[in-house]
């Protein structure tokens, strides 16, 4: 049985998780940093607290943390159940079993949800969406952008990908893009036209390997740089 979803799902990953999907150095982590579609993960919260720059972006963070509660908990046995039923999809390493992986996702959920307030009033959590990001260009030195581009290629186009990537690296010098799979576990059709794009428009476009494998296969990242801006830091 394959992986089917209707639309995005809230799903959040740890800080840990995201340092190694993203290969994140110390040094990385004291930049200015966009998280686009970071749902209810814990790293903006995790990395705040730790005296980091961060703000995150997602259509999500239009919702009260009420509302969020409310569809964690109504997708929560969905996604549940599907990673269940297709549990060969997946490497049971780091995570041993279905039942600790809800209990790793409900951690970082719930370390949002209490961050969540205040992260607003600070405008750390910037209600916002893809393709268009309400942010001056070069705004941050990086952006990463977890599960949701070539994660949900069956539910975005091409074209929707090409304009999202192209708007995330005006506001980033540099972007991740953390898996290059499809939520099963398949290359996103969209990969190969992408990285031609990229480096058409001169851009340096390179598939590198983390320190992260949850899904089989799933252990790469697109990273993107702007190299007529790899000397300057964003303000």
């Amino acid at each position: 049985m394959a992986f089917s979803y209707k639309t995005a799902v809230p799903w959040g990953r740890s800080f840990d998780e995201y340092r190694r999907m993203f290969h994140l150095s110390d040094d990385d982590l004291k930049l200015r940093i966009l998280g686009c579609a970071d749902g209810p993960a814990s790293f903006n919260a995790t990395l705040s607290h730790n005296g980091g720059s961060v703000v995150s972006c997602d259509p999500l963070y239009d919702c009260t943390t009420a509302q969020i509660e409310e569809r964690i908990t109504d997708t929560y046995e969905t996604v549940i159940g599907q990673t269940r039923t297709n549990q060969d999809k997946f490497v049971w390493k780091a995570i041993k079993s279905v039942e600790e992986l809800g209990e790793t996702r409900l951690a970082a959920m719930r370390d949002f949800l209490k961050d969540y307030e205040t992260g607003k009033s600070e405008r750390r959590y910037v209600t916002a969406e893809l393709p268009v990001l309400p942010f001056k260009s070069h705004s941050f030195d990086l952006a990463l952008c977890s599960h949701f581009l070539f994660l949900y290629s069956a539910n975005f186009s091409l074209e929707f990908h090409q304009q999202a990537i192209s708007e995330l690296v005006r506001v980033a010098r540099e972007v991740r893009i953390f898996p290059v799979l499809d939520y099963n576990a398949e290359v996103s059709p969209h990969l190969a036209p992408i990285l031609a794009q990229l480096k058409r428009a001169g851009y340096e476009a390179t598939l590198e390997t983390v320190p992260y494998e949850f899904q089989r296969g799933g252990n790469q990242m697109l990273r993107i740089r702007n190299t007529t801006l790899s000397g300057a830091r964003a303000g």
